[in-house]
């Protein structure tokens, strides 16, 4: 079993209805960088990008943004 950390942002921003650049202008996050979390093309995470996000959008709960799951 192979674990792999899964950013949830597209999905968390959708349901929000907002955009990567209204979220990089909301948390001073480079918007390059919300869309290569977004996107899943990112291999390491900065947390405190991670913070200014969830910081951003209000979110205290880190699930709702970061998942487990089995990458087969």
């Amino acid at each position: 079993m192979a674990l792999k950390l899964k950013i949830k942002l597209k999905e968390v921003l959708e349901k929000r209805g907002l955009n990567q650049m209204q979220l990089a202008e909301m948390s001073g996050v480079r918007r390059p960088s919300i869309s290569e979390l977004a996107t899943g093309a990112r291999t390491t995470i900065n947390k405190q990008h991670l913070l200014k996000i969830m910081e951003a959008l209000n979110i205290t709960d880190i699930t709702e943004i970061l998942e487990v799951v089995d990458d087969k």
